[in-house]
């Protein structure tokens, strides 16, 4: 297979098939994002003569005699071929539809099950394309998009440089809504700042009630040293919430969101894993959160924090 660099998936895609379709990011100027500084290049689109060579790997999978000798000593079914594919990269959604659709082509002509295809998109990746070529891309297989809004925190996302507003998340999950497509959101707990948490959560909320999507999941904002972020603190032109503040505005979020959607904190960033659905679950989530904080400190929370290598 064919990967360059370190490869990130959303936790709930650990099952799906990690196809490279692009590596790095179109935007590559989030102050806070240091995954992709491992590439020697800022983006990359795969040549689809790779994408097939892949998709030829792992249509061996349902066949290969070892796999099937394996699962029959274990008394296991044979070995299935995946029903879904996750495109890697930081936003393959950036692709033109065309060329999105001559990939879902390969998938389909190589590994007939796949029922569906998803990927990273930025919200500027949705608004490039037409409503006909997002109905189109959804008939192929497109569904459940992962998108990392971050905040809806308008002073936030310009600090911050993500390259669209509050607004934006709004006009484009409703024109992905109008196409079928569904999607996910990563919520980036403490990017609002030192101070501003609680505020950053309620902003965040009142644009993701105004959306539809199928998941929320919050991660924690980690500083390292090679981001632009960090060299912001050292200017003094922004200061990092304490990691106390971070799970207070987690259970902000949990307690102003009334869409109903999954929620979670399954990334490695989070200290504490918790999951459920809103509206149901949110007072079991809360308290969860009440607990945490009133059992623990911020040194060890921040023990925990200065150990991360990544976001």
């Amino acid at each position: 297979m064919h990967f360059h660099g370190t490869i990130w998936r959303p936790p709930y895609e650990a099952d799906s098939l990690l196809l490279q379709a692009t590596a790095g990011c179109t935007h590559h100027a989030c102050k806070f994002c240091t995954l992709y500084e491992d590439l020697p290049f800022r983006f990359r689109m795969s040549p689809l003569e790779e994408i097939e060579a892949d998709l030829q790997e792992a249509q061996l999978w349902g066949t290969d005699p070892m796999a099937r000798l394996s699962a029959r000593l274990q008394g296991l079914p044979g070995p299935q071929g995946p029903r879904r594919v996750f495109l890697v990269g930081a936003n393959p959604f950036a692709l033109q539809a065309r060329r999105l659709e001559e990939i879902a082509g390969l998938i389909r002509r190589y590994l007939p099950a796949v029922e569906t295809i998803g990927c990273f998109a930025r919200v500027t990746d949705v608004g490039r394309k037409s409503g006909e070529e997002l109905r189109r891309l959804r008939s192929l297989g497109y569904d459940g998009l992962t998108i990392g809004v971050e905040t809806g925190d308008e002073e936030a996302l310009a600090f911050m440089n993500k390259g669209y507003g509050a607004r934006d998340i709004v006009e484009q999950a409703a024109r992905l809504d109008g196409a079928g497509v569904s999607y996910s959101f990563f919520y980036l707990a403490g990017i609002s700042g030192a101070g501003r948490g609680r505020e950053g959560a309620a902003r965040s909320a009142e644009v993701f009630n105004r959306t539809r999507p199928k998941r929320v999941g919050s991660s924690m904002l980690t500083v390292f040293p090679n981001s632009a972020l960090y060299r912001e603190i050292q200017a003094g032109n922004w200061r990092e919430e304490s990691e106390l503040e971070k799970l207070e505005e987690v259970r902000t979020l949990i307690e102003s969101l009334s869409i109903p959607t999954r929620f979670e904190t399954a990334g490695a960033s989070n200290l504490v894993h918790i999951r459920g659905d809103l509206p149901e679950d949110r007072a079991r989530l809360s308290e969860s959160l009440t607990r945490l904080m009133d059992g623990t400190d911020e040194e060890a929370l921040r023990a925990y924090r200065v150990t991360l290598r990544h976001l």
